[in-house]
C-alpha cells in the first residue's frame, strides 16, 4: 500500500462518519473532508433539508468553511474527500475554488458529475483541470445509502411518512 492510498483511507473515514452524522439528521448521507497536506481545514454533513437550502451539500459547506478559515475563496493545492460523487453544482464550485484534487466514495450513476454522467474537471473543456480518484472505500459509502434509502422506503410502506 503507497503513502497516498494511507492517507487518502483515512481522510474517507472521517467523511464517512461525516455522512453519518448526516443519515442521523435524516440527510442524504453525504460527508466530506478538505484538507491542506495532512491539516484537516474542514468537514461537513449534508444539510439541504435542515437548512432549507438546495446548495447546503456537504462539498459546498467544507468549501465555504475552509475558504473561511483561509480568508482565500481559492483554495489551492488542496484536497476534498467526498463519499458520494459530485454533482454539478459541487463540481462546479470544486473548479472554481482551485481545489487540485477530488477524491470520492461511491458513483452517482444518475447525477455523478465527475466520472459516472459527465467529466467535469478531466475532460479538457474548461481551464482548471482537477487530479480524480474514485472508489476509495466505494462499497461502505454505496452501502451507507442503499441503507438510508431502504430504510426510508420501508418507513413509508409502514405509514411512518418522514
Amino acid at each position: 500500500m503507497n503513502d497516498q492510498y494511507t492517507v487518502d483511507l483515512a481522510f474517507m473515514q472521517i467523511a464517512l462518519e461525516q455522512a453519518r452524522q448526516a443519515a442521523l439528521m435524516g440527510e442524504v448521507p453525504v460527508g466530506a473532508v478538505l484538507v491542506h497536506g495532512a491539516t484537516l481545514l474542514a468537514a461537513a454533513a449534508n444539510r439541504p433539508i435542515g437548512t432549507n437550502d438546495p446548495t447546503a451539500h456537504a462539498e459546498i459547506l467544507v468549501i465555504r468553511e475552509a475558504a473561511g478559515k483561509t480568508e482565500n475563496y481559492r483554495l489551492v493545492e488542496t484536497t476534498l474527500y467526498v463519499t458520494l460523487e459530485p454533482c454539478i453544482m459541487c463540481m462546479g464550485a470544486i473548479l472554481h475554488a482551485r481545489i487540485q484534487r477530488l477524491v470520492f466514495g461511491a458513483l452517482d450513476p444518475k447525477t455523478g458529475a465527475a466520472q459516472s454522467r459527465y467529466t467535469i474537471g478531466v475532460d479538457g473543456l474548461l481551464n482548471h483541470r482537477l487530479e480524480i480518484a474514485g472508489g476509495i472505500l466505494g462499497a461502505e459509502c454505496s452501502m451507507m445509502l442503499k441503507d438510508f434509502f431502504k430504510e426510508r422506503r420501508e418507513g413509508r410502506e409502514e405509514g411512518n411518512e418522514r
